[in-house]
């Protein structure tokens, strides 16, 4: 079992800003990635990554950020994919169907985004954590209820920005002893 622990930053006006602003930054890309799967039917990972990996770095974001917008593509169509299958969707022919399978996935502005340790650092000592965003500056924003992830040894990449509240889910590296 995992322990999840939800820790809400604390950043600045400005910072605020710049994290927002890259978190629709990934979700244009996002959009613009699936609408790329859609039109060449490259909907894995490392296909549609050929397509559109040069693209969204000229679009100015980071090599990480980019990996990541492809990777939360590639897992929607294959979700897309996993419920046609299943017949969630209704039956071939249904208008259900239809619609979902017609047009491109859509991310909205502010869905959420991955991080991982390659885009921030915790500094758990001194109650911070630095983010790179699409300007290329890091935020260090302060970190409430940082207590309760400093007995866990790592942080795996499990780590997402989420829209109104800039909080962010944190999973510990070890596994808990259940009852």
């Amino acid at each position: 079992m995992r322990l999840v622990v939800q820790v809400k930053l604390l950043p600045t006006p400005e910072q605020a800003a710049a994290l927002e602003a890259t978190l629709h930054a990934c979700n244009d890309a996002a959009n613009l990635a699936s609408q790329a799967a859609f039109t060449t039917g490259a909907r894995r990972e490392y296909a549609l990554r050929k397509h559109t990996y040069g693209e969204l770095k000229a679009r100015g974001l980071g090599a990480q950020a980019a990996q990541h917008v492809i990777k939360k593509v590639a897992d929607a169509y294959t979700t897309l994919r996993a419920n046609v299958r299943a017949g969630n969707l209704g039956r071939h022919g249904s208008a259900r169907r239809a619609r979902a399978t017609s047009k491109p996935i859509a991310f909205r502005a502010d869905a959420a985004q991955p991080f991982d340790d390659r885009c921030l650092s915790w500094r758990i000592d001194a109650r911070t954590v630095s983010i790179c965003h699409d300007s290329g500056q890091v935020a260090q924003c302060g970190v409430h209820r940082v207590r309760r992830t400093a007995h866990h040894a790592r942080l795996v990449p499990e780590r997402r920005i989420r829209p109104g509240l800039p909080g962010r889910h944190v999973v510990p590296d070890r596994h808990l002893r259940g009852p």
